[in-house]
């Protein structure tokens, strides 16, 4: 088989299917996990920047040092598993460890992320979650009685995953050191693979959730600014029918407000895209965990219904919003612009009467004044004439009187005749002509 018969990116894209891989993990076991964003444009950072922090945790902890070429990084880290991915926005760590700590969730089972080195990322830091992965107990009731200790009962989310195969349970709440907890039971038939991918869709379930929620901080900025704005547009819209405001005014005004309008559409719909995106993410894996309800818990999905959907319908109401001002002020600057056209091609006709009316006036004084040179040059054509003439007057004994009277038609018609050639001739040649 030829080396040519093959796309270029044909291996590329299907290794890409299998460069992010969920981690293989056995109960009892715990996973940290933090994700970093930069504050301002993240899609278009440094990357450079998310790999030399990725290499000084790896240098720090004595690890294998990653490939600057590579998206994704996974590696030994003394007894940790760490697991790195960068996404478009943001990038991910994940290190899982056997065993459980002595104190549920005690930070120190953190401590491969040391805070000097977190303080040093390029990003903040937009997602913390510690999970605790153990053995369900023989009465799933046992298990009930810790996680009532460890979450805040009004938000706890207990549930059932994947056909009962475990049973994951948290309040989406961050305690005292920073961290999102979350608490997964498993059967003892379940295979690492499965324990893994359960972990992996409840931390991606966490940072998307957090992503997308950057979008409910926007969208109330931006409400608070279509307020200020939104006045302004109804009194230029409900004011378009005033005469006695010139059209021009109007319109500049209305593209004032159109040009802070576009400017924000600018600013916030690259994250209202993201928004919509890293929602539906969430509700796929929500989706994904196939839940069911453990023992008369909260479940998942209405956790997300009651505390999440609001949101997400609030970034997307501020969007509809700007999308619905922005359409408003180009419907009102096309009425407008249609208002200046029509005013301003009645100023054109009034103007082309007005120089009709020149025109005819001054077509007029030019054939009065054809007609006064006409007579002056007959005049002076006759005075030469005679001139030329009067010794033909005295041989042929005519008086001068009548041989002047004689001359004079003639001289008038000869006038007239050449000046109406010369007349021809300017038409001809002038503009639009032939040379």
């Amino acid at each position: 088989m030829g080396p040519d018969i093959e796309h270029a990116l044909r291996y590329d894209l299907v290794n890409e299917l299998h460069a992010r891989p969920s981690p293989r993990l056995s109960a009892p076991a715990t996973c940290t996990f933090v994700a970093f964003k930069e504050p301002r444009d993240a899609a278009n950072r440094d990357r450079r920047k998310d790999f030399d922090h990725l290499a000084a945790l790896t240098s720090r902890h004595g690890g294998p040092r990653p490939d600057p070429e590579d998206s994704h990084y996974q590696g030994k880290l003394g007894r940790h598993d760490l697991k790195w991915e960068s996404h478009t926005e943001f990038v991910t760590y994940m290190a899982t460890t056997p065993g459980l700590p002595i104190r549920p969730f005690d930070p120190s089972a953190a401590a491969i992320f040391p805070t000097d080195w977190q303080a040093q990322a390029p990003g903040r830091r937009v997602a913390a979650v510690m999970v605790q992965i153990d053995r369900l107990p023989d009465d799933p009731a046992e298990a009930l009685d810790r996680i009532s200790t460890w979450f805040a009962r009004d938000s706890l989310t207990a549930v059932w995953v994947l056909e009962e195969a475990a049973m994951i349970a948290g309040d989406f709440r961050i305690d005292p050191d920073g961290w999102m907890r979350f608490a997964v039971f498993v059967g003892p038939d379940v295979g690492e693979g499965r324990i893994g991918r359960i972990v992996h869709r409840l931390v991606e379930l966490e940072t998307y959730r957090a992503m997308s929620m950057l979008g409910l901080g926007r969208s109330r900025s931006l409400s608070r600014r279509l307020n200020e704005l939104e006045p302004r547009l109804s009194a230029i819209v409900e004011g378009m029918h005033d005469n006695a405001r010139p059209a021009e005014v109007v319109l500049h005004e209305l593209l004032e407000v159109s040009a802070e309008l576009e400017a924000q559409a600018v600013q916030h719909f690259f994250r209202f895209g993201a928004t919509k995106a890293y929602e539906a993410i969430v509700m796929d894996r929500v989706s994904a965990l196939r839940e069911s309800r453990f023992m008369g818990r909260q479940m998942l999905n209405e956790f997300m219904r009651r505390r999440y959907r609001p949101a997400m319908r609030t970034v997307a109401s501020a969007e509809e919003r700007l999308r619905t001002m922005v359409e408003r002020t180009r419907r009102a600057a096309d009425l407008l612009r249609t208002r200046v056209d029509v005013e301003r091609s009645a100023q054109n006709q009034a103007l082309l009467e007005r120089m009709d009316r020149r025109a005819d006036l001054q077509l007029r004084l030019q054939h009065t004044v054809e007609g006064l040179s006409v007579v002056a040059i007959s005049y002076y054509a006759v005075g030469l004439l005679s001139y030329a003439l009067y010794p033909l007057a005295s041989a042929l004994k005519i008086d001068k009187a009548y041989l002047i009277a004689g001359v004079t038609p003639v001289a008038v018609l000869v006038v007239w005749w050449a000046m109406r050639q010369v007349r021809r001739s300017l038409h001809k040649h002038g503009p639009g002509g032939d040379f």
